[in-house]
């Protein structure tokens, strides 16, 4: 008893002396306490060993519980006490969590566990060996996974004058540095606003997160609870961060029934079916710097997209979704050697028949007709529409009112199939196509409905079974949209782009550089006899989508619900020649 009761006092002045250090650096009273000891738990997948767990931070009273089993560590304990304390003094606290994703709220976390440092840091110069001593040790290189990634920013932020071989790790370095010299350190909207940009290029670099299984890198930091409030925390707070904390080491083994609700719910995450790969072509890519065309550069698979029964049987039970109108647009007309129009007052040519009306006229005594030319007409002639929709990932998310500019875009483009089968269009041959990118070796290229196929229930199916995923590699596909209009009868030849933002992939980072490619894409194309045109979803894209297709070959929807409306428009546009 004597042996239990030394070693419960020395760990009680142990926690009383951190206390001291914690309220002395926060400038408020702040008690230390040892968080409940927990069993071992199991190690995440692909992890040889379990993450030991954070210190919670807790705002009101302000208390740190620390973990009893933390390891010896030189500077660990005065560490986490100081990290502790720049949160108590530079961080907002329970702030609603509701918008941002699991990634988001990582992110967002990751710099302000940086950003409060480097203001203590300021304040306090010596606690800095003890941030360096205790930060994440350095991942493998090759170690592409979302916790390496978070690693190697916690250092990056520490240490801003180093370099790492990783683009998106620089990006956060330039943009936390930019944002500290414009704004101040104390700006903490201001490091919120680029924490979404960072973390919405992850996403597009397809990096995945397991929240269940995702700690804090460094070990001394808490595990940032205290930033957040959960619209669905009911408990009293220590309690449900204590359950945090064990959910974050070790996730329950799912039962049969549970796997299925988990798969419902991460659909987002599973690999979607490619379809049947047609044929695959490689097509050259626009360098803006050195202004030539790199050979073969991308390869586009032509793909004939997988589509669901279901889709086919869902067909009826849509009945409470928006129905939108058929399009009716006017046929298109041209100028035509084959149409002549007779008895003219002006004309390219002598009309023989009214010529000789003439001489009969004057041999009879009466006054003739003075119109004796024939001029061309305009005829009706053959006109070939592609739709292509942009079908990355980004078309997924749901806007303000729900539906998704995905759904959007296929009901827009069913309203223009089925306009086409009933004969209600100009559009003589139409076809549908959808793109997405994942670098610049797969530009999937979808069929949803090519030109001459009756629009059936197959082809509806395909439309609706449509998923988004990866990136938009624009150039690439308009390149391939554009050699399958030059196979179409002579007429006009319309290629139509439905997107939602600008050219973008994860193997390429200068902004400028899928643009300038989509640009020279378009100019090919129109020297071809193609004419393209872009309907933009997207407030901001007017400066874009001009470079790209021109001064009046363009229109934008700033709502997504505002497309079928402006779909019609330039549609009626297009078959009118114009």
């Amino acid at each position: 008893m004597a042996i239990v009761s030394v070693a419960l006092s020395e760990e009680s002045r142990l926690l009383h002396t951190l206390g001291l250090l914690a309220s002395g650096l926060a400038r408020q009273p702040v008690a230390v306490q040892a968080l409940a000891r927990m069993p071992a738990s199991a190690p995440a997948p692909g992890q040889a060993h379990a993450l030991p767990p954070r210190a919670v931070l807790i705002s009101r009273p302000a208390r740190l519980l620390v973990p009893a089993n933390l390891p010896i560590q030189a500077n660990l304990h005065a560490a986490t006490m100081a990290h502790a304390a720049a949160h108590l003094r530079f961080s907002p606290t329970r702030q609603d969590s509701s918008a941002l994703k699991p990634m988001g709220q990582t992110v967002v976390a990751a710099l302000e566990d940086a950003r409060v440092e480097r203001l203590l840091c300021l304040q306090h110069p010596g606690v800095r060996r003890w941030f360096e001593t205790c930060i994440a040790p350095e991942p493998d290189p090759s170690d592409l996974g979302f916790a390496a990634f978070m690693a190697r920013l916690d250092r990056m932020l520490l240490w801003p004058d180093r370099m790492d071989g990783n683009h998106w790790i620089h990006k956060a370095r330039d943009l936390f540095e930019d944002t500290a010299t414009r704004h101040g350190l104390e700006d903490y909207a201001a490091f919120r606003a680029i924490a979404s940009i960072l973390a919405n290029d992850l996403g597009q670099m397809r990096v995945r997160m397991d929240p269940q299984h995702h700690a804090v890198p460094s070990i001394y930091r808490d595990d940032n609870s205290y930033l957040w409030q959960h619209p669905e925390s009911a408990q009293d707070e220590e309690d449900t961060l204590a359950l945090q904390q064990s959910a974050a080491r070790a996730a329950p083994p799912p039962s049969a029934g549970a796997g299925q609700q988990s798969d419902a719910q991460e659909g987002q995450s599973l690999d979607l079916d490619p379809g049947l790969e047609l044929s695959r072509h490689s097509y050259p890519e626009w360098d803006r710097r050195s202004e030539r065309l790199k050979k073969d550069w991308c390869t586009v698979i032509d793909t004939l997209p997988a589509w669901q029964a279901e889709a086919l049987a869902g067909k009826g039970s849509q009945a409470g979704r928006q129905t939108l109108p058929p399009l009716p647009l006017p046929p298109a007309r041209q100028l035509d050697r084959r149409q002549r129009l007779r008895r003219q007052w002006e004309g390219d040519d002598l009309d023989f028949n009214a010529a000789i009306e003439v001489q009969v006229d004057r041999r009879l005594n009466l006054r003739p007709e003075p119109r004796l030319f024939m001029r061309a007409g305009k005829g009706p002639r053959p006109t070939s529409v592609l739709v292509l929709m942009d079908a990355s990932e980004s078309v997924n998310t749901p806007g303000p009112h729900g539906a998704s500019l995905l759904e959007l875009e296929k009901q827009a483009a069913l309203m223009l199939a089925e306009s086409r089968a009933g004969h209600r269009t100009g559009v003589d041959r139409l076809a549908i196509h959808a793109f997405s990118s994942n670098t610049r070796a797969e530009v999937r290229y979808l069929r949803l409905l090519d030109f001459g196929q009756p629009f059936a229930d197959e082809a509806s199916a395909r439309l609706q079974s449509l998923q988004g995923r990866h990136s938009t590699r624009l150039g690439a596909a308009l390149r391939h949209a554009s050699s399958l209009l030059a196979a179409e009868p002579a007429g006009q030849r319309h290629l139509l782009v439905i997107t939602d933002g600008a050219p973008a992939d994860i193997d390429v980072h200068d902004d400028r550089y899928l643009i300038e490619d989509a640009r020279h894409a378009v100019q090919q194309a129109r020297a071809a006899g193609i004419r393209i045109s872009c309907l933009a979803v997207d407030s901001q894209a007017d400066g874009y989508v001009r470079h790209i297709f021109g001064g009046r070959n363009y229109g934008i929807a700033d709502d997504a619900r505002h497309l079928p409306r402006r779909l019609s428009q330039m549609g009626a546009r297009l078959a009118a020649g114009r």
